[in-house]
């Protein structure tokens, strides 16, 4: 039995396996074009994927749906979903949240984020994006959006130390052009987008995709449109009884992400924060807890 969490993406990842050859040509289809190409009647969804309506019907039962008509219901509360502020979001949870304490509704919800992320993650895809992200050989760019970009910050703060060669795009759309002049092919943009997904952010990744940058894209469970040109997309669960969104299952994600790159560049990284520390101690821009300690 599906839930409200649960996305029909994510149950198609997870049944694909068990689909027969046709039921797997309608289920590329519709992640070819999620949700829009599920939107429309059985008849016609069949028919533009090149399968049979009783196709349709065996596959969305097997994903935990009792017919079509749940299953299409499920893709439009998705899309309602995706572009909800946070008056909506929080008349959407108000109205069943249970009678406890309001920080015991953030514990279980939060939990229940993290753990969902991770089980949807593929080792040997987030080994292969740390890779990219680790390669000197290129340059890395990272950026975020009006709530993500607090993200994108702490991102660059900690993989400047880890490895040379990144930038930190600023949030204004109007620069973007002069970090793209200098992109080139190979380069990695690292790239954060939670509903409600930017156009700027989109357009932005479809211009560095035609480039040859490689993408690696941080969203949410419902997915950025900028997914259909990223090169990794990780999805983190985010919801949670309040107007706004969560991004504490995302900073988990992009701190694995960061030891990762550490220990993948060690002991390049150790050399550069040692030299960092020797800068830090020249500027004295934090105390001496060695020379505090003498004091006493």
């Amino acid at each position: 039995m599906t839930t409200t969490s649960t996305t029909a993406r994510e149950l198609i990842r997870q049944y694909y396996q068990a689909l027969t050859q046709a039921e797997r040509k309608f289920a590329n289809a519709l992640l070819e074009n999620y949700p829009m190409a599920g939107l429309a009647s059985i008849t016609t969804v069949a028919e533009n994927a090149g399968v049979s309506t009783p196709t349709v019907a065996r596959m969305v039962q097997k994903l935990g749906f009792k017919g079509y008509p749940q299953f299409h219901k499920a893709l439009l509360r998705e899309l309602e979903a995706k572009g909800s502020g946070p008056t909506q979001r929080r008349e959407n949870w108000a109205p069943e949240a249970p009678d406890t304490h309001l920080l015991n509704r953030f514990a279980q919800a939060v939990t229940h984020n993290m753990g969902q992320t991770f089980a949807n993650i593929e080792t040997a895809n987030f080994d292969l994006a740390v890779s990219q992200l680790a390669n000197l050989d290129q340059h890395l760019y990272i950026i975020g959006g009006r709530i993500t970009h607090a993200l994108a910050d702490y991102a660059f703060t900690h993989l400047q130390a880890v490895r040379p060669n990144v930038t930190h795009m600023t949030s204004s759309s109007g620069t973007w052009p002069h970090y793209v002049l200098d992109m080139k092919l190979g380069d990695t943009l690292l790239i954060f987008d939670i509903r409600r997904y930017e156009t700027n952010l989109q357009r932005l990744a479809e211009l560095v995709a035609e480039r040859g940058v490689r993408i690696v894209l941080i969203t949410d469970q419902w997915t950025s449109p900028v997914s259909a040109v990223a090169d990794f997309t990780f999805n983190c669960w985010v919801e949670i009884p309040s107007g706004w969104d969560s991004n504490i299952s995302t900073m988990m994600l992009l701190e694995a992400m960061i030891a990762a790159v550490q220990e993948q560049r060690w002991p390049e990284t150790r050399d550069r924060y040692e030299k960092l520390d020797e800068l830090f101690d020249m500027t004295r821009l934090f105390a001496s807890l060695f020379k505090y300690s003498r004091a006493c």
